[in-house]
Parts: C-alpha cells; sequence; structure tokens
C-alpha cells in the first residue's frame, strides 16, 4: 500500500485546506471498507494523500431533541449504545450491532457505512424508514439530502468531489410509532443477505405512517413505496399481509451472487415483511 501523505486534521477547515493542497485525496474515518476493499491510490497508480476525519469534534457525538444529529464519525459502537438511538430508533440500534465484530464496530463509523453506498449497508434500511437525511459539507457551503436521493447506484452516492459527510439527521418518531430491524447472512459478521426495516403507527387497529425499507436486493437500498401504500389505512388481517408479503417480493431487483439467489432473496423478503408486520401489531410495544 502505497501512501504519499496521511494527515490527521482537527477541524473542517483545515481539512478542506488539505483537499485543496493535495488534489485527489481521499477522506477516511474508520477504513474498514477503504483498506478492506480498496487500493488507496489515485487515477494513475500513484500514491494516495489520505485525510482523517476522526479528530474533527463537530463529526462525532450523538444529540439533539426533536432532531436527532449523528455525527459521521461517530463510531457504530457508540451508535448502538446510545440510550437516545436505543429509545427513540431501536431498528437503527439493532442495525448497528448486526455490523462485524466488536473490533469493526469500535473503529467504523455510521458516514462510512452510508457514504460506501453498500447495496447491503446495514444502516441504510432503518435510516430511510425513518426518513433520514444526509449533512453535507464544502469548502464553498453545505446542503442537506434526503438519504433516498443519496444513493444513486451501487456504490455511487450523489456526493461531489470534495464534499464529506458531516452529520445524519432523524426526526424523533411519535411516541406510538414501533420499528423492527430483520437481516438474514450465511454466517456470522457475513454481509446481509437480505435486509428489512419497517416503521408504522397502529391507530384504532390500522396502520398508520407506514415506512418500509429493504438491503441487499436491489442496486441500492430502497424503500419499498408501493408496499407502503398497500399496508397504510389497512387493518394488519393475514389477507392484507399476504398481499403486502407478494407486494413486497415484486418491487425488489434482486441478483443471484455468492452469497444467495434472487429467488431465495424475494421468498426471504416477503417473509421477513410479515414477520415484521406480525411483531409490530401484536407487541405492546417495540
Amino acid at each position: 500500500m502505497k501512501l504519499s501523505g496521511y494527515f490527521r486534521p482537527t477541524s473542517l477547515d483545515e481539512a478542506f485546506r488539505l483537499v485543496r493542497e493535495h488534489p485527489g485525496a481521499r477522506w477516511i474515518a474508520g477504513g474498514t471498507d477503504l483498506f478492506g476493499r480498496h487500493r488507496p491510490t489515485v487515477p494513475g497508480g500513484d500514491p494516495a494523500v489520505l485525510i482523517s476525519l476522526r479528530r474533527i469534534p463537530e463529526l462525532r457525538g450523538i444529540d439533539g431533541d426533536d432532531v436527532i444529529r449523528v455525527g459521521a464519525a461517530t463510531p457504530l459502537a457508540d451508535l448502538a449504545a446510545s440510550p437516545v438511538v436505543r429509545g427513540a430508533f431501536p431498528a437503527l440500534a439493532a442495525a448497528a450491532r448486526a455490523i462485524g465484530s466488536p473490533q469493526i464496530r469500535s473503529v467504523g463509523t455510521v458516514g462510512g457505512n452510508i457514504s460506501n453506498a453498500s447495496p447491503c449497508a446495514d444502516l441504510a434500511p432503518p435510516l430511510l424508514a425513518a426518513g433520514a437525511r444526509v449533512e453535507i459539507r464544502a469548502p464553498g457551503g453545505g446542503r442537506v439530502v434526503a438519504l433516498e436521493e443519496f444513493f444513486v447506484g451501487p456504490k455511487q452516492t450523489c456526493l461531489q468531489p470534495g464534499e464529506v459527510i458531516t452529520a445524519v439527521l432523524i426526526d424523533r418518531p411519535d411516541a406510538v410509532s414501533r420499528e423492527v430491524f430483520l437481516r438474514r447472512g450465511r454466517v456470522r459478521m457475513d454481509l446481509a443477505q437480505v435486509s428489512l426495516a419497517v416503521r408504522l403507527e397502529l391507530r384504532g387497529g390500522r396502520c398508520r405512517a407506514v415506512r418500509i425499507a429493504a438491503g441487499a436486493v436491489a442496486p441500492t437500498p430502497r424503500r419499498l413505496v408501493e408496499t407502503e401504500r398497500l399496508l397504510e389505512g389497512g387493518a394488519p388481517d393475514g389477507a392484507r399481509v399476504a398481499a403486502a408479503a407478494e407486494q413486497a417480493r415484486c418491487e425488489i431487483a434482486p441478483i443471484s451472487d455468492l452469497r444467495a439467489s434472487a429467488e431465495y432473496r424475494r421468498r426471504l423478503t416477503g417473509v421477513f415483511l410479515a414477520r415484521a408486520i406480525e411483531r409490530l401489531t401484536t407487541e405492546d410495544r417495540r
């Protein structure tokens, strides 16, 4: 591995100055994806420059009241252990606990998990179900993008050169909101074959504010909008849930690979959807 420079700025202004001075430099936080899957070289095979984000205070931590702000460099272990996240977003906490090993979770970050734009990124489904937004900064200013618009293709995001994720923003749900995260992998610490997050409110025996998102079953993590519409406003009876499970199977676009066949992924998505609705509509709480 050839590096021509490694910098550890303590502010975003310093980080952006380093990017200007070193065209083609790459951001790094935990490094679990960068070092595990990529050669950190610039086009042409020249040694790369890495700029670490781990020492920038504003990129770490979980805070907020009505809107919870999760710093992009917050370790996955902190996300999984946070009382705020476990109380308001239990599906997100469960997804964080499912990633890798304790060692990986201690260095891997929230921003890294979504910026890699893997179709099977574990944090993506619960964040999509929660309506999360991505806070992005660049030397000239900042912007906020809905997570649904952030993923544009496999391993592709809407980030422009020089931009960096600074935080993920999530509205705190109503007290009656319920959510669950389901995931299947071949073995422990393997990538997901299928993952699914479901959030809803149960009012008067009917499903309201339904949001469903799936991972590892399409080119990008995605909302299952038509399945949501089928469930919205209806009683979660057997016929409706069965129809929703079938709709979920039709709404995804899985592939066959070394982890699972496309048919298996379709079947398991439907099973997970039915299982999630049963859990959320029969338990007193999450």
